[in-house]
């Protein structure tokens, strides 16, 4: 979808067709089993939930045209955050818990994100431009909190001594969530207010393709983003169960869970990165990538630990020793690659090669 011309027929119709698809499950009650229709049952709505994140995407991509940047870019990456809210809080606190999905969707967001997107967009745009620039200091501030919540989310729950295994006590997880949204909204401010023009490119038009955007239409996105975020929340449930028996029945490992939820909640997000490096617009692609890294971390952690707390769940947060290799060797990995303010196919190469090991572990550990 594309936030230029005529809305697209589909920015509509996904969103219509959630919206119907739930009202009709309601008033049935079906419940997905394993069975041919259970299994076609799967696929509609899966591709219409697909369409519908899409939707969302591409009525963010219309409301941040007219708002300018770099508050476009923010305005998709909460757009995106509230979905995986909704997901993940769902499928964590339902029938079967799954204490662990937050902390390996996190996870495989932020190795999605900072080595297969961020590889693949510095891959795309050193074949097309051979080397592309981008704000060193705006990817310096990105990286310092990106490392930050990490750690204290993902790596630091397995050394602490309250409470035994990969968790947090209650008083140690209402501190990092308080001190988490705190640093996040510094970090916003800083790129917002304080200092926008580190995350915005020479390029940018600053908002100024507002005057060629209608109120009507401008008013008609907003109406349709908000459906569009309540119908994924409200299929989010449906999707959970699918997730569940989907896993059992290949067996596959319980970090798979987390992996679809990242991949689902990310493919819109990615398709604009990945245009922006095409463009030459490596910086917005920086923005998408590294600013929903942070606020994965940063809203979905207190968000989910808000919901743990309230029906009394365990949140288990601690990556295993191999995952918090990988998460340090990323790290470091991009600390590289955004430490010159230039990048080529050889740094994006690098990264793609850490993403499949990711991948390859997931199944293979």
């Amino acid at each position: 979808m594309s936030a230029h011309g005529p809305m697209p027929r589909s920015a509509w119709l996904f969103p219509a067709l959630a919206v119907a698809l739930f009202a009709a499950l309601t008033v049935t009650g079906y419940s997905f089993a394993p069975s041919p229709g259970g299994w076609l049952f799967a696929l509609i709505l899966l591709v219409i939930l697909f369409g519908t994140v899409f939707a969302a995407v591409h009525h963010a991509e219309v409301i941040a045209e007219r708002i300018g940047e770099p508050f476009g870019t923010l305005l998709l990456t909460l757009a995106v955050t509230i979905i995986e809210v909704a997901l993940i809080s769902t499928i964590m606190l339902g029938e079967k818990p799954v204490p662990a999905l937050a902390r390996d969707t996190v996870f495989a967001v932020v190795m999605i994100v900072c080595n297969g997107l961020v590889g693949l967009c510095a891959f795309i745009g050193g074949v097309r431009y051979r080397e592309q620039d981008f704000q060193l200091t705006g990817a310096n501030l990105y990286l310092s909190v990106l490392f930050v919540l990490a750690t204290i989310t993902l790596i630091m729950p397995n050394y602490t001594l309250t409470a035994p295994g990969p968790i947090y006590s209650t008083a140690q997880l209402s501190f990092v969530s308080v001190i988490t949204i705190l640093l996040y909204a510094v970090f916003l401010y800083t790129q917002t207010i304080r200092h926008r023009d580190y995350f915005v490119s020479g390029g940018a038009d600053g908002g100024q393709g507002a005057a060629k955007m209608s109120g009507r239409t401008l008013a008609l996105s907003v109406v349709l983003l908000l459906i569009s975020l309540g119908a994924v929340v409200l299929l989010a449930k449906k999707f959970s169960i699918v997730i569940d028996v989907v896993t059992e029945k290949i067996g596959a490992p319980p970090a798979f869970a987390g992996v679809v939820v990242a991949l689902l909640i990310l493919l819109p997000e990615s398709v604009a990165a990945v245009s922006a490096a095409r463009k030459n617009d490596l910086q917005k692609s920086i923005n998408l990538a590294l600013g929903s890294s942070l606020a994965t971390i940063g809203l979905t952690i207190p968000a989910v630990a808000v919901a743990a707390y309230a029906l009394d769940k365990q949140l288990v947060l601690g990556l295993n020793p191999q995952e918090s290799v990988l998460l340090l060797l990323t790290f470091a990995v991009s600390m590289l690659t955004f430490g010159t303010g230039r990048t080529n196919i050889l740094f994006g190469l690098v990264h793609m090669v850490v993403f499949a090991v990711f991948v390859f572990m997931v199944f293979v550990p």
